[in-house]
């Protein structure tokens, strides 16, 4: 990232003479290594007498001294984030021994990515005075720094940049900055992710007393706050490097930095700059690099005045809310005789307009980045004129226009994204022309309207090698594109809802490279074979399609590197295959809506990383397999609509992650376990209805605090309704996060039939249903506090007692079905105040006296929904009115009650408002 070349401050080292390393040299790089713990052998080379010839260690061959430490392992770099077991093999930790004090040559002190775990910088680092360069950046210190640094009055390189994704502990902070006046040679100083918040408003008058020779100043993510807007002046005549992204500025972009005309790269990405982009950018003529990423409050339009940065070559604006029109910016941008541009990142902002043809007159851009935004229209013809153009990103804008026949100009393109956008017209042969070094290309349609046309001819050979192509909502069919068995290092193909009604040609399924596959939402018919080369497949989407058959008995074999397999919504038939126990890296699986029959295998003890199981709605028979209890990691299950039966097996009590059970639609028969609510305590949805269960609903439900579907209609339950359901926290709360999966859908009987939901939008509903059982006993109060339920569906038990009076707490309540049951006394007049109510239904039970008024009920106007309970009167029952009050005039004369007057009035009020409401 930066620019400053160190060769002026590394060491230098006779060659005339070799004395061999000072003893006392010797003896305290070996106290410092005692210190270190080196499971790799970083050290494996500290032996003998000569410590010059050791790994990493310089002397000076006249006097023998050590004047360099580089301590530095490219293998720490290296190690993947969060890998920790990766990291503490491959690098050094431990102590930093104060022997190192004794070093008094050392001019080089590399020590980072050791892990010193959180202590404090050592203060007597402050008096090796000899020292030109420091780097004790991601080396786990934490804790003040030491103003003794400001001792280091020869140092030329200082680096304390703290991020190091292995540390766990506080970061490094600064209190004060007084030490850096000390720092008289300083060129390069590097303090990112150190809190900078304490030092406080004055933080910048520190630095900008830094020496003019200052190269490179890095201080991003510091919890930095008031950049000044102004400064009495500027120190910086020199400096090339300036970073103070991810900071807390809450300003707009200040003035004096236009006066550093020597800057070449400038970062003030995500520091929360506000404002437009000041005009005196234009004072910057020779800056080479220009990033405000991630910048949210900047707003404003760009100004025609970056026209004059003809030098520029890098200009990253992503992730802003820069807004206004793209032309008159571009225009000014290619107003340049001799345009340096090589690199221009608009992404992520609220720009709007067409693209300028002027665009084009960029010619030495590489990458162009104009994604998520708001342009619209077509992609100007001149964009062909970028010959050296390598990336082109437009995708998830409102571009509504065609693509030009001259992209297929773009000699040197390696990428192509137009995705997300509603393009119409068509593509041809001619768009990829001499497209030759193409690898990938992503182009979709944000509806599945299919306004944009791919055509070629089926002798077609393209003159690309692609690696992805990724391709939505776009007419490609019917016919399989013969063209794609040419490229035969493709990873990563996407052709979803292309229209493909054909069978896959036999050359595709022996593309060797192949690694995520999704032939999706299309109506490909045939067989999969079992002699498909997918080794390396980890993601396959095939689901709705025709696809037919059994699926290969060796598909644990052909595909052993499966992460996902999703074959949702085909007409698969025969027995699942026993190698599917051999994928261990599966996660996904998805076998629903097929013609799956004979047992679940029982190979599931293999399968330690499987987290969604869906094979619904087929024809399996049998036991639930005791060898599923060993899915530790399975969070979805989902069996229902099959014709399994048996008890549930006790050792699904041993997956504990489960968040979703739906074993609905078969004929599961025994008592409902009571280990579901004592071990399976993430539970969100259960649910068992349509099977052969019997017993009393067990009280341990009550347990599942994270339950908000409960689903056990049309089974042989007796007994009570146990009280403390009333007591199930998301449902008092709302408080659930059901698992999502791609397909799957959660039925859920409401509003008078079944109703699928999402599994993206299943955790919205919450619903208690215990219909078509022979619960008795009366319908526990406790039940009202459920404040989140939507349906309560309690229909044909046999029910004694009252309504509960306080049924108008559930005030998201939509549906509400106590029919056919054993109900006495009135309806609570709680029950007006449900405005969300849409299906109720109280028909068949012992209810008396007159309806309520008021509300939603009065759009409930369907007498069938009371009948059956002969002593109830009142609207909707036209026939059975309550007979009115009968009062005396003060005169002697009769009156009718005026609120019979009345109820007529709202009821034809509340029809209006429901009915519009509806609207």
């Amino acid at each position: 990232m930066g620019c400053l070349h160190l060769e002026s401050i590394k060491p230098s080292l006779d060659e005339d003479l070799n004395l061999g390393c000072a003893e006392k040299d010797r003896k305290a790089l070996l106290e410092f290594k005692e210190g270190l713990n080196d499971f790799s052998g970083w050290l494996s080379s500290w032996e003998g007498k000569d410590c010059c010839k050791w790994r990493g260690v310089g002397c000076n061959k006249k006097t023998g001294h050590v004047i360099k430490l580089d301590l530095k392992n490219p293998s720490c770099y290296n190690v993947e984030q969060g890998d920790r077991a990766s990291y503490n093999k491959s690098c050094l930790s431990g102590k930093i021994n104060h022997s190192l004090f004794h070093l008094k040559q050392l001019n080089y002190l590399d020590l980072s990515m050791i892990n010193f775990g959180g202590i404090s910088i050592p203060e007597f680092i402050g008096s090796l005075e000899n020292l030109k360069y420091l780097n004790l950046s991601n080396a786990c210190f934490a804790g003040e720094i030491p103003p003794h640094l400001g001792n280091l009055s020869r140092l030329h390189y200082l680096d304390l940049h703290g991020l190091s994704y292995v540390c766990d502990f506080s970061r490094v902070y600064a209190n004060n900055l007084q030490w850096l006046s000390g720092l008289s040679y300083l060129k390069h100083l590097d303090m990112g992710n150190v809190d900078l918040s304490k030092v406080g408003p004055d933080w910048l008058e520190a630095f900008n007393m830094l020496p003019t020779s200052m190269a490179e100043l890095h201080l991003p993510s510091c919890r930095l706050e008031n950049l000044p807007l102004s400064l009495p002046f500027v120190n910086f005549s020199s400096l090339l490097v300036l970073d103070l992204s991810h900071n807390f500025f809450n300003s707009s972009i200040p003035l004096w930095l236009f006066n550093i005309t020597s800057l070449i790269n400038l970062y003030l990405s995500d520091s929360h700059l506000q404002g437009s982009i000041p005009n005196k950018f234009a004072n910057m003529i020779s800056l080479q690099e220009l990033d405000f990423s991630g910048n949210p409050f900047m707003g404003g339009e760009i100004p025609k005045s970056m026209g004059t940065l003809c030098k520029l070559k890098r200009l990253d604006l992503y992730s802003n809310s820069i807004t206004g029109e793209i032309t008159n910016f571009v225009d000014s941008l290619s107003s340049c005789t001799k345009s340096s541009l090589e690199m221009l990142d608009l992404g992520g902002n609220k720009l709007s307009g067409h693209l300028p043809d002027s665009i084009g007159y960029l010619k030495k851009l590489r990458s162009l980045r104009l994604y998520r935004n708001s342009f619209w229209g077509s992609i100007p013809a001149s964009i062909g004129n970028l010959s050296f153009l390598i990336e082109l990103v437009i995708s998830e804008n409102q571009m509504n226009g065609t693509i030009p026949e001259s992209v297929g100009q773009l000699s040197e393109l390696v990428m192509l994204d137009l995705s997300v956008n509603s393009w119409e017209g068509v593509i041809s042969e001619v768009h990829f022309l001499n497209l030759t070094r193409l690898e990938e290309i992503y182009i979709s349609l944000k509806s599945p309207m299919k306004s944009l046309v791919f055509h070629s001819r089926n002798v077609w050979i393209p003159p690309f090698s692609l690696k992805s192509i990724m391709v939505d909502n776009i007419k490609i069919g019917p016919s399989f594109p013969p063209w794609l068995q040419t490229q035969k290092k493709l990873v990563e193909i996407e052709l979803h809802n292309v229209g493909i009604s054909d069978t896959v040609p036999d050359g595709f399924w022996k593309l060797p490279d192949i690694k995520y596959l999704d032939l999706s939402n299309n109506q490909i018919r045939g067989r999969l074979p079992n002699w498909m080369n997918f080794s390396k497949a980890e993601i396959i989407y095939l689901s709705f399609n025709l696809f037919s058959g059994p699926l290969p008995v060796n598909i644990g074999e052909i595909m052993p590197r499966l992460k996902v397999l999703d074959l949702y919504g085909n007409n698969l038939n025969d027995s699942i295959p026993y190698s599917i126990g051999k994928l261990k890296d599966l996660v996904s699986l998805f076998l629903s809506n097929n013609q799956f029959i004979g047992e679940l295998p029982g190979f599931w003890k293999g399968l330690q990383n499987l987290q969604i199981l869906a094979i619904a709605n087929n024809n399996l028979t049998g036991n639930i397999p005791g060898s599923m209890g060993f899915l530790h990691s399975l969070e979805l299950l989902l069996l229902n609509n099959n014709n399994l039966d048996g008890e549930l097996p006790l050792s699904l009590q041993n997956c504990i992650n489960l968040d979703t059970i739906d074993l609905g639609e078969n004929r599961f028969c025994g008592n409902v376990p009571n280990w579901i609510g004592e071990s399976l305590l993430s539970l969100s949805i259960l649910r068992l209805r349509s099977n052969l269960l019997s017993g009393n609903i067990p009280r341990q439900l009550c347990q599942l605090s994270s339950l908000h579907i409960l689903d056990l209609a049309n089974n042989n339950l007796l007994g009570l309704i146990p009280h403390c359901l009333g007591n199930l926290t998301a449902l008092v709360s709302g408080s659930n996060n059901s698992i999502s999966s791609e397909n799957e859908n959660i039925i859920v009987v409401a509003k008078g039939g079944a109703q699928e939901y999402s599994s993206n939008r299943v955790w919205l509903v919450g619903s208690i249903d215990l219909s078509s059982n022979k619960l008795t006993g009366e319908i526990p109060e406790d039940i009202t506090s459920l404040l989140q339920l939507g349906t309560l569906n309690l229909y044909m038990n046999s029910l004694t007692g009252k309504i509960p009076e306080k049924i108008g707490n559930l005030k998201m309540l939509e549906t509400l079905d106590l029919s056919r049951n054993q109900l006495s006394g009135s309806i609570p007049q709680s029950l007006s105040s449900l405005t969300f109510l849409s299906h109720l239904n109280l028909s068949h039970n012992n209810l008396c006296g007159e309806i309520p008024l008021g509300n939603q009920l009065q759009t409930l106007i369907d007498p069938s929904i009371y009948e059956g309970n002969l002593a109830l009167c009142g609207p909707p029952l036209v026939a059975k009115l309550c007979p009115a009050p009968i009062v005396r005039g003060t005169n002697g004369e009769t009156e009718y009650d005026s609120e019979m007057l009345w109820f007529y009035v709202s009821m034809a009020l509340g029809f209006l408002m429901g009915f519009s409401g509806v609207f």
